[in-house]
């Protein structure tokens, strides 16, 4: 059976209220993951979550593919940084998200998040009561829902217009109180298993904006150095894998949710004082705030001032966080063939959050809005046509490479025919054959290759000072090791010492100290090399179907090869010893790098390596064992062509990537018209779900129905053109699909009793 990984990239957009339809769509990629995880495992599920296990046991049965479905990168702002959170904890520690819907249909409401002293009492701003009923330009929004619902949101519309003015009326320590209660929820929950292999890391990105900002250093010719104010924010958590996954203490998760959704003048500002008085206030002791502040504000903690940073809004700068997610799929290994794709979720495109005058572009803006334009909506609403590109320019870079293996296919084979001949040994591959074999293979690739072989070199030589100076950022506790930098200038500098400043020999090929160098410590070609085997393997498989069981068994040989490479690149294959070394390396870099090199012993896992090869080829027939030795042998002669396309990028994923989009517009299997014709939390300037249970409800289960409805869409454009499902079978799966939301969802959603009567109709 061929397999197949579908990794989801998820990069979730701000949309204020609308975070409880983004809670709808997260929680269909939660499930979908679940139903994933339980296929592999071979379990069964329950619910509408068992329609998602049969889709995939459809597509294998069907199409003849194993499909395994996750998300390893989440990137989100404002609302979508809260939801991306809380997905992410829910990916790495097997927690539910269950109880968060109960969360949000009660908590994100107007009179759970006024601050205490900002209500209004009954004599309060009489004359503002007029203000609610006009709040809204569209003039519709108390008409649009049944008058039970509509006296509540008169009623919560009044007292919020009536509240204290010229101050934030929601509480920011109520909202960091929620946001705890919602990961203690999380906690108490019944866990599953993770929702990634074990080996998977899970890298989260949540953007904010420093409102003061902070100093940088920019270097420029004339003068040398300049210093500019730098306003945006990442905080970052990463799960590398493992017996025990944690993505980041609760504390922390809180700190980045409260800060990431502080919408400038609905909420007050943030700062880690108020985060402290909630947490001592409820009797939690945060053992890490210290490195936690010295990692994510490190211009503050320098300075002593982290305690009193100023934080708003991430979607004020960065409302399309892609950038931070679009750097991780370089930290992303790949032991199967992988279908990667940037999933966003818009919850209103073409609609902007704060609507006044000239929204239509009928007339000229006003005053306001020209300034609130100008400072807010405009960077908010920027188009991420750069992020596209980029991610175009990365994925045309990648079929680009791969035209050019395909082309030199013939010539590399040539030259191993003219290697080696004819040779009857070729067909009977040993251990002792193999390693031979790959040397002089090698040998011979960077002879042929004249001088552009020193250009080569080095760029192999950068890549594995890259890799070891990352290595050993990891292996050091924050605030304690050496930065990235300095470990990169220690290395570099132990390697001119030790006359690695030449890589190329004066006639051909590489000096007797830099094979002595590669053969120790380039891990980087031996992952490439396994990974192009595996796409080489793909391609034999696809053309002989007949071999299935046959390329299953070499498969499963190269993985577990990759898999003693790749567990290598973890901090936590290494010993305590070896960190401490790390830990000194700007005094002692020798010391610390042959420790590194002595823990990995490259060349006792080549030597294991071609033994499993050997077992493996010797199960294919005499053609395709060829193919496959031919891959393996010849990939010095790729590398050196193609190492210089791809750059940093070819030791992450080696497939290209593509871009969907979940939102009302194109989820339209149950109703058209976008967000106007199914949301209502854009009523109000997207406020509109704060001020009615109904409304959250309504954006709740629209939320879980246009994820499941873009989700399989999605799931089922991973498969190859010439493998589908039978006819109408996608589109049954999505009926029942929905009609099991509705049946999860209809005891508990009680106030929208006639959307389900609509939903049950138009369903069908």
């Amino acid at each position: 059976m061929r397999e197949k990984e579908l990794r989801l990239a998820l990069v979730c957009y701000g949309g204020i209220s609308l975070a409880v339809y983004m809670h709808g769509i997260t929680k269909e990629v939660w499930r979908l993951a679940r139903a994933s995880r339980a296929f592999q495992d071979g379990r069964f599920c329950t619910g509408s979550q068992e329609i998602y296990r049969e889709l995939l046991d459809r597509i294998e049965t069907h199409a003849g593919l194993k499909l395994t479905v996750f998300s390893d990168i989440i990137a989100g702002a404002s609302a979508g940084g809260i939801n991306g959170i809380f997905l992410a904890q829910a990916i790495a520690t097997g927690q539910s998200l269950d109880p968060l819907t109960d969360l949000w249909l009660e908590a994100a409401d107007v009179e759970r998040l006024i601050d205490p002293n900002a209500r209004a009492t009954r004599l309060s701003k009489l004359w503002a009561i007029p203000l609610a009923m006009l709040a809204d330009r569209g003039g519709d929004a108390l008409e649009s829902v049944d008058p039970d619902t509509r006296a509540e949101v008169r009623r919560k519309l009044s007292g919020f217009v009536r509240a204290r003015w010229f101050e934030p009326p929601f509480g920011g320590e109520v909202f960091t109180g929620l946001l705890l209660d919602a990961l203690e929820a999380m906690e108490a929950s019944e866990a599953g298993p993770p929702l990634l292999p074990d080996d998977q890391p899970l890298d989260l990105f949540v953007t904010l904006t420093d409102f003061r900002g902070h100093p940088q250093r920019l270097k420029l010719n004339s003068p040398p150095e300049v210093v500019e104010t730098e306003h945006r924010l990442t905080v970052s958590f990463t799960d590398r894998g493992g017996s025990e996954r944690k993505l980041g203490d609760p504390a922390e998760l809180a700190f980045a949710a409260r800060g990431t959704a502080s919408f400038p003048g609905a909420f007050p500002p943030f700062t880690v004082k108020e985060l402290d008085a909630v947490l001592a206030a409820r009797g939690i002791d945060w053992a890490g705030r210290e490195a936690f502040l010295a990692r994510t504000l490190p211009r503050h903690a320098a300075a002593n001032m982290a305690d009193t940073a100023v934080l708003i809004d991430g979607s004020v700068l960065a409302n399309a966080p892609f950038r931070p997610a679009m750097d991780a799929l370089k930290n992303r290994s790949a032991r199967r063939e992988i279908d990667r794709r940037f999933v966003y979720i818009d919850p209103k495109p073409g609609i902007r959050s704060i609507r006044l005058g000239g929204a239509s572009g009928a007339e000229a803006p006003g005053f306001f809005s020209t300034i609130l334009g100008a400072l807010t909506e405009i960077p908010r609403e920027q188009p991420i046509r750069d992020n596209l590109e980029a991610l175009q320019g990365r994925s045309g870079r990648i079929a680009r490479t791969r035209r050019v293996i395909d082309a030199l296919k013939d010539e590399v084979e040539e030259a191993i025919t003219h290697l080696f001949g004819g040779t009857f040994f070729l067909d009977s591959p040993t251990p002792a054959r193999i390693a031979t074999w790959r040397s002089r293979a090698q040998t011979e690739a960077a002879r042929r290759a004249g001088p552009a072989y020193a250009a080569y070199g080095h760029l192999k030589v950068s890549g594995i000072v890259e890799e070891l100076a990352g290595l050993i950022r990891r292996l050091t506790p924050g605030g304690v090791g050496p930065s990235r930098t300095q470990a990169r200038e220690a290395i570099w500098t132990e390697l001119a010492r030790r006359g690695l400043d030449r890589v190329s020999a004066p006639g051909a090929g590489a000096t007797p100290l830099a094979i002595a160098f590669f053969r120790e410590h380039d891990l980087g070609f031996r992952i490439r090399r396994m990974r192009f085997l595996a796409r080489r393997l793909a391609a034999v498989q696809e053309a002989n179907v007949e071999l299935t069981r046959e390329c299953e068994a070499f498969e499963r040989c190269i993985y577990e090869i990759l898999a003693f490479y790749l567990e290598r690149e973890v901090a936590s294959f290494f010993s305590g010893e070896v960190v401490a070394l790390a830990c000194s390396i700007d005094d002692e870099p020798g010391a610390a790098m042959d420790a590194i090199g002595a823990a990995r012993d490259l060349r006792r896992i080549d030597d294991e390596a071609d033994r499993l090869l050997s077992d493996a080829l010797a199960t294919l027939p005499r053609v395709e064992r060829r193919d496959m030795l031919f891959a393996y042998l010849g990939f010095a002669f790729y590398d050196l062509t193609t190492l210089s396309l791809m750059g940093a990028e070819s030791d992450g994923e080696f497939d290209q990537v593509k871009v969907d989009r979940i939102s009302p517009d194109d989820a339209t299997s149950i109703r058209e018209g976008g967000a106007e014709a199914t949301l209502k939390g854009i009523r109000f300037n997207s406020f509109g779900a704060f001020f009615s249970r109904g409304y959250r409800e309504n954006d709740y289960l629209w939320g879980r129905l246009h994820g499941a409805d873009r989700l399989i869409d999605i799931v089922l454009s991973s498969l190859p053109p010439h493998r589908t499902l039978p006819p109408g079978m996608a589109a049954e799966l999505k009926r029942r699909l929905f009609r099991a939301i509705l049946a999860e969802e209809e005891p508990r959603l009680t106030a929208v009793p006639w959307l389900f009567e609509q939903l049950h109709a138009e369903i069908g």
